[in-house]
């Protein structure tokens, strides 16, 4: 743009769009097994198509995965997202499921049982003041618009709803890094005839559905965070831009746990390691140590050290300690300060061994299922530990007693 100004655009599917219901079922897998069993080995990945569910991975456990326990388990997921209809081609009482399950491989085992790693890698943490939370605006109003979506619907308040949907917001910044206006919103929603016009021939979403979605849910989500950037601003929309949206969710489009590592993460803000999240223990880095990368940053950014700030964490299979850790803040590092000594504060208050890490975010927890929907980041549940700023206090004490030491 000639004044200096950019576009940054971030996507959020809905909990009913097929990829998700994936990473549900996988998690609440996930969660059966820690409930029973603190200590489970958990890699379990799910495909969802047309009337029919796969269940797969390497698990290790105490907890029962008998065929019935593991069918109601999946029954009751599909039911609780809201695919109950059998006539759309995947409902929760009519879905064939298939389990194919094992233990974990002694050679990885051997090396997490002494306190490593459960695989290599390289993951990511970020934060920045955009948005209360500390996560960027563009991913932050894209989750909301898809959580809000499913809650009219699940209310009843939009009774012509059904579970898939996906979000796109484009933020237009100013040259310093700073959000100008939100610019456009899109938002694909799937739903039932009552909304269909014929126009030309052609089945359409009626005009009056789309004025709905936009005065009820998108207006009210969007001001809900920046008020300041909605009013006076000619946003542009794209509701149902192919024109309709009948057939959806798994009989739609086949879905993989995994597969929305960005949508999980910072929506393409930061960099991504590459691992996905849902259906891994936390003896997993790949989830683990993404989640105290994610703790490490906002804690920097909340206490003033930086308004934005991106951490990497590295690790090898087997091996406790990281690899390596590096600090980026893009330019907006508290005067006085540098990023190596960011990295030294990191080393002194927190703790980076998988034990160490799951110990400090306490994740031995049945609290997995919740993260896979609206975000593993940037919503401040109870259990979602690593999002706390406990930690804010103690580190811009330390850097003011540094500071003072140097004068």
């Amino acid at each position: 743009m000639s004044n200096g100004n950019y576009l940054f655009t971030s996507e959020s599917v809905s909990m009913g769009h097929p990829d998700k219901v994936a990473d549900q079922i996988s998690d609440a897998v996930l969660d059966h097994c820690l409930k029973a069993d603190p200590f489970s080995r958990v890699a379990c990945e799910t495909l969802v198509t047309t009337d029919l569910v796969i269940v797969a991975g390497e698990i290790t456990t105490k907890a029962d995965l008998s065929r019935k326990i593991l069918d109601s388990l999946v029954r009751e997921t599909v039911r609780e997202i809201g695919y109950v209809d059998p006539t759309i081609g995947f409902a929760a009482d009519t879905c064939q499921i298939h389990t194919y399950l094992h233990q974990q491989s002694h050679d990885i085992a051997v090396g997490v049982d002494v306190g490593g790693a459960g695989d290599q890698g390289m993951m990511f943490g970020f934060a920045c003041d955009e948005t209360k939370t500390y996560m960027p605006l563009p991913i932050y109003l894209a989750h909301r618009l898809v959580e809000n979506q499913a809650k009219m619907r699940r209310s009843g308040e939009l009774k012509w709803l059904r579970p898939d949907a996906k979000s796109q917001v484009t933020v237009e910044y100013h040259a310093d890094g700073t959000p100008a206006r939100i610019h456009t919103v899109v938002l694909s929603t799937q739903h039932d005839e009552s909304v269909v016009v014929q126009r030309n021939g052609k089945k359409l979403f009626s005009e009056e559905a789309r004025k709905v979605l936009i005065e009820k849910l998108i207006l009210p989500t969007l001001r809900a965070e920046r008020p300041d950037l909605v009013e006076g601003n000619d946003i542009i929309y794209h509701i149902n831009p192919t024109g309709i949206f009948l057939e959806g969710g798994p009989h739609g489009d086949t879905g993989l746990t995994g597969r929305k590592i960005i949508v999980d993460t910072y929506g393409g803000r930061g960099r991504h390691g590459g691992g996905a999240f849902s259906g891994k223990d936390p003896t997993k880095v790949d989830r683990s140590a993404a989640y105290m990368a994610r703790y490490i940053a906002k804690n920097i950014v909340a206490a003033g050290l930086a308004s934005q700030c991106e951490v990497q964490l590295a690790y090898a299979i087997g091996y406790p300690d990281p690899l390596s850790i590096w600090v980026g803040t893009n330019g907006t590092l508290r005067e006085g300060l540098t990023e190596d000594q960011l990295i030294e504060l990191i080393r002194e208050h927190f703790a980076l061994t998988p034990k160490g890490i799951i110990d400090t975010l306490d994740l031995r927890r049945p609290i997995y299922r919740q993260t896979a929907v609206h975000g593993h980041f940037g919503r401040e549940l109870p259990d979602f530990t690593w999002e706390r700023t406990d930690k804010a206090a103690k580190l811009a004490k330390a850097v003011g007693l540094r500071q003072r030491a140097a004068v």
